[in-house]
């Protein structure tokens, strides 16, 4: 059933103009000690007794299974404590603690529940985890990590790579990325490396080898910021990499702000018409690219639109270096329908011959 449509008692709830967003920060405290106590209770944070007690186990989230996986035949011999909710429940915690002498943490990722048990508990030596060594600082975990750290041996196979040729991603055959950048590497070598910030996507992938071709990648729409400030340090030419939907979803305010300052930056939007890498939805910018770029304030004769097909190459050469020599904002947008949905959509109109597979 669907819950029905409510509003908050408080009109200005979510107005956190300074004078009620202390008013609202009282009532978050004033709820916090219910939390902490429906935290005790949930059937989320469960206490496991076990009869060994020389170390008690504290398992967040996917932990606990990696525990298991390490007991396939029997229970745990040790206390553990199941953690699925928070904030902590601090009287389970202290239980624990109390009856074993040591307490091992396992958690994926960032030692979040080690750091406010050392901190509540006060007693760093009890305390063992990820920030003592005794789990590795960095990576995920896996039941021979957990295993490990419950000192129990960890049997040798076969690795993977020996058995699995690693293959890394890549961009499609016939990616128009691809195209983009044999394109941008032959323009550069007259300019020199280190000079192109790209973004979020598949383009990304132009990172690695056989292109090499971009030097950062950060956040969404951190290209275009990257490189203004990259230009404004001196570097010349600074290019910025982004990709159609990534540049609507939060290139445009660093678009306009290059126009703002006329700062020596030029932005290749590469347009395959599609948020590619996470699922193939529409993108916003479909067929609008130039005029929004225009009407951001980018001089018309300074947005370009080209096809980056291998037959275009030298065209494509030619107009990155006439843009990166521009002392001013330049956006070029190499416009080519991403292949895997191009080839997805052929088959649907019955384009393409796909044959018939025999076992």
């Amino acid at each position: 059933n669907e819950n029905k449509l409510t509003y908050p008692e408080d009109p200005i709830q979510f107005v956190l103009l300074p004078s009620n967003a202390r008013k609202r920060y009282k009532g978050l405290l004033a709820v916090q000690s219910l939390l902490e106590q429906e935290s005790e209770h949930s059937v989320y944070n469960s206490y496991i007794p076990g009869r060994d007690k020389s170390l008690g186990i504290i398992a967040c989230g996917i932990a606990f299974n990696y525990l298991k996986e390490n007991y396939p035949s029997k229970s745990c011999p040790h206390p553990v404590l199941q953690i699925n909710q928070y904030p902590l429940p601090f009287v389970k915690v202290e239980k624990i603690v109390d009856e074993c002498e040591k307490v091992l943490v396992l958690e994926d990722g960032y030692p979040f529940v080690e750091e406010q048990l050392r901190g509540f508990l006060n007693i760093n030596s009890k305390i063992i985890g990820r920030l003592n060594g005794t789990v590795p600082r960095d990576g995920e975990l896996n039941p021979d990590i957990v295993a490990r750290a419950l000192g129990k041996e960890v049997k040798t196979y076969m690795k993977v790579s020996d058995i699995v040729k690693n293959r890394p991603p890549e961009l499609c055959s016939g990616c128009s990325h691809r195209d983009i950048y044999n394109a941008l590497n032959e323009t550069m070598r007259e300019f020199g490396k280190q000079k192109v910030f790209s973004d979020i996507g598949c383009y990304t992938l132009g990172a690695l080898p056989p292109w090499n071709s971009i030097n950062s990648c950060v956040d969404m729409g951190a290209s275009i910021t990257m490189a203004k400030g990259a230009a404004d340090a001196g570097v010349r030419p600074s290019i910025a990499v982004i990709g159609d939907s990534t540049f609507t979803h939060s290139g445009m305010t660093a678009l306009l702000d290059c126009v703002y300052e006329n700062t020596p930056v030029t932005v290749i939007i590469s347009d395959n018409a599609t948020t590619a890498m996470t699922g193939g939805q529409e993108s916003h910018a479909t067929g609008r690219l130039e005029e929004i770029c225009v009407g951001l304030g980018v001089k018309t004769e300074h947005v370009k639109v080209l096809t980056p097909l291998p037959k275009f190459h030298d065209e494509l050469v030619k107009v990155f270096r006439e843009e990166f020599l521009y002392e001013g904002v330049s956006v070029i947008i190499p416009r080519r329908e991403c292949i895997v949905q191009s080839v997805a959509k052929n088959k649907k109109e019955g384009k393409v011959r796909t044959g018939e597979v025999k076992i």
